[in-house]
């Protein structure tokens, strides 16, 4: 019976750090993607903010309005200068590396940008 206890507790005695690594290794790897999902969103934002800056530029030259854009009138002291604002809002999904995590922080997977210029005269 003696040498049976000996064998069990050779067999487990290779096996010292498992637990503990794994309970390291799971938090580190939650964090890991929590970090890549940050870098992620970021990158992403950037990105749609460029798109929508762009497309402002582009529409403001060209006259072209959409149903969602705001155009804002502004007053200027020259009265033969009309001065008009447009903005694009563009709103993107983010993916989800980590299900769940931005539900649980209460907010919504995706960017909203804007994208603001001045539009030209259009004679």
């Amino acid at each position: 019976m003696r040498i049976n206890t000996e064998q069990a507790a050779l067999k487990f005695k290779g096996e010292d750090g498992n637990v503990e690594s794994a309970l390291v290794l799971i938090p580190l790897l939650i964090l890991f993607l929590i970090g890549i999902e940050l870098i992620v969103a970021t990158n992403l934002r950037n990105g749609d903010a460029a798109i929508a800056q762009g497309e402002a530029s582009r529409r403001a030259i060209s006259g072209e309005i959409y149903s969602g854009d705001e155009v804002i009138e502004l007053n200027s002291p020259d009265p033969f200068s009309h001065i008009r604002l447009l903005i694009t809002h563009r709103r993107t999904t983010l993916p989800q590396v980590v299900p769940g995590l931005i539900a649980l922080m209460g907010g919504s997977p995706s960017t909203d940008v804007k994208g603001a210029a001045i539009m030209e005269p259009i004679d």
